[in-house]
């Protein structure tokens, strides 16, 4: 609920309640309890737009089955360095989530987070040469040492009895699983921390829309209206961050700073079919990644995922992207054509012109039938029957686009965070891998927005995240010594 009595006055604002703002409040409280902080949400409650479940948002990523996060280069090698760099962040989320759940900051960790093995699999020849290249790229490195592999239908079954029951046994299949990996409902994570920031001070404001904001001499300006009252009001801020998802790049281009120019964003809807039968809901303990299709972004890769939603354990297949323009679930379809401007138009058509691909991949999947959709999901399940999944619509997603010397412009389907000169603003475009590296993510941003401060805060940094600044991947013991501890405080062991 919002204060009793509104302040004018912030030394922090943070724009959005999702999984960003709220992560970045704790930090800032934790390192910084006398700072103020307001935030404004435009809908009625926390995590309800990118960072709910239903809304694509419910995987660690940590890139144990994510295989765009490792593909193969032009001559069918992978390099692993993303992958392990990924994990890497994981890690520390990981160790965040512990910390907060150690100090009952917020509740029992089965709230938020559950074990879940994460498993690829793939389909015919290429795919399996592939796959097992993957394998022998990541299983020497220590993140990724108990990674298994197999072509054996029989064990496969043994793993993930849905995809492997009814399939054609003289078809080459093959997967790799890592059974310690995790579903995370970042939704009622994001619910609980914006609780918890709340409590200790932070100034929470639902249902209240930011629409505007100029740079002052002291910070920022940010002019907020009451969507109940249609009331508007003007508060201050020496910093603002915002984590407004979709809604971000209109807000950065708003303040007017020059480090947006160039920008631009390429929305991409989407759907995915959920189970409606609880028999075999429970026959599936996984999350099942496959390989995207030709000119799908990354963000489309097929999964067959068991979640845990609001303590409830739930399977979803998909997604299958589409086309809006609008920039988020509940925002206006003029969003796309709103966001053009002078020193993005250039950098948007050389993107338009260079990626038919993906332009191609999503008219078909806007025109794929309900029948093409379940002949999709039994490439996966092949036994399944389409009466006992409903389609339902996930959010939407805006992948970056920014200017590029050579090209004009590319498309970037990982994430970017914008900071004015001064340090002053901050904003997260982009999406992918997104809520699992949030803790990172918000930490570098710490370090880049308050330079001075920063040296000061790393020894409660280090208490909230043991293993910060060293790379666990190359330190195998202190990768076993904090694995132990944070599995057994969020009982993952």
């Amino acid at each position: 609920m919002p204060s009793s009595t509104p302040s004018q006055n912030f030394d922090v604002v943070l724009i959005g309640a999702g999984i960003m703002s709220s992560t970045l409040g704790t930090l800032i409280k934790q390192v910084e309890p006398g700072w103020t902080i307001g935030l404004f949400e435009n809908l009625q409650e926390a995590g309800l737009e990118s960072s709910s479940p239903w809304n694509n948002a419910g995987t660690g990523h940590s890139a144990l089955c994510e295989l765009n996060y490792s593909a193969a280069g032009p001559d069918g090698s992978v390099n692993p360095a993303k992958a392990i760099g990924i994990n890497e962040q994981f890690q520390i989320t990981r160790q965040f989530y512990a910390h907060m759940v150690e100090q009952q900051h917020i509740g029992a960790a089965k709230s938020f987070i559950n074990p879940l093995q994460h498993m690829s699999f793939v389909l015919g020849d290429k795919h399996s040469d592939y796959l097992k290249t993957r394998f022998e790229a990541l299983a020497p490195n220590p993140l990724f040492e108990s990674i298994e592999h197999t072509e054996d239908l029989s064990v496969i079954e043994k793993w993930a009895p849905l995809v492997a029951r009814g399939r054609d046994g003289s078809q080459r299949v093959a997967a790799s699983r890592v059974v310690g990996g995790t579903d995370v409902d970042f939704g009622s994570l994001t619910r609980q921390l914006t609780s918890h920031i709340g409590e200790n001070g932070v100034e929470l404001n639902f249902g209240h829309k930011v629409t505007t904001l100029n740079r002052t001499s002291t910070g920022w300006e940010i002019m907020v209206k009451d969507n109940a009252t249609k009331a508007k009001r003007t508060v201050n801020a020496k910093f603002v961050f915002v984590g407004a998802g979709g809604g971000a790049l209109g807000l950065l281009q708003k303040a007017g700073i020059p480090e947006i120019k160039g920008f631009g964003g390429f929305p991409v809807s989407g759907q995915f079919l959920r189970c409606t039968d609880e028999e075999i809901i429970n026959q599936h303990n996984a999350k099942v990644y496959g390989q995207a299709s030709v000119g799908a972004p990354p963000m489309s890769v097929p999964h067959l995922d068991t979640r845990f939603v609001n303590g409830k354990r739930s399977l979803m297949f998909g997604p299958y992207a589409g086309f809006s323009t609008n920039f988020l679930k509940t925002s206006s379809l003029l969003d796309l054509p709103l966001s053009i401007r002078p020193h993005n138009i250039i950098p948007m058509l050389a993107v338009a012109k260079d990626n038919m691909s993906l332009t191609t991949y999503l008219i078909k999947e806007v025109l794929k039938s309900r029948g093409k959709k379940d002949e999709a999901l039994r490439e996966y399940f092949p036994e399944a029957t389409g009466d006992k999944w409903e389609l339902i619509t996930a959010g939407q997603r805006v992948q970056v686009i920014k200017k590029d010397a050579k090209k004009g412009g590319v498309l970037q389907f990982g994430t970017e965070v914008i900071t004015s000169s001064d340090g002053t603003i901050s904003g997260l475009l982009g999406a992918s891998p997104g809520a699992s590296t949030a803790t990172p993510i918000m930490l570098e941003l710490l370090e880049r927005c308050f330079p001075k401060q920063f040296a000061g805060w790393k020894p409660k940094l280090t208490e909230l995240i043991p293993s910060y600044g060293s790379t666990l991947n190359d330190n195998p013991a202190l990768l076993a010594e904090v694995t132990a501890a944070t599995n057994k405080v969020l009982d993952l062991a």
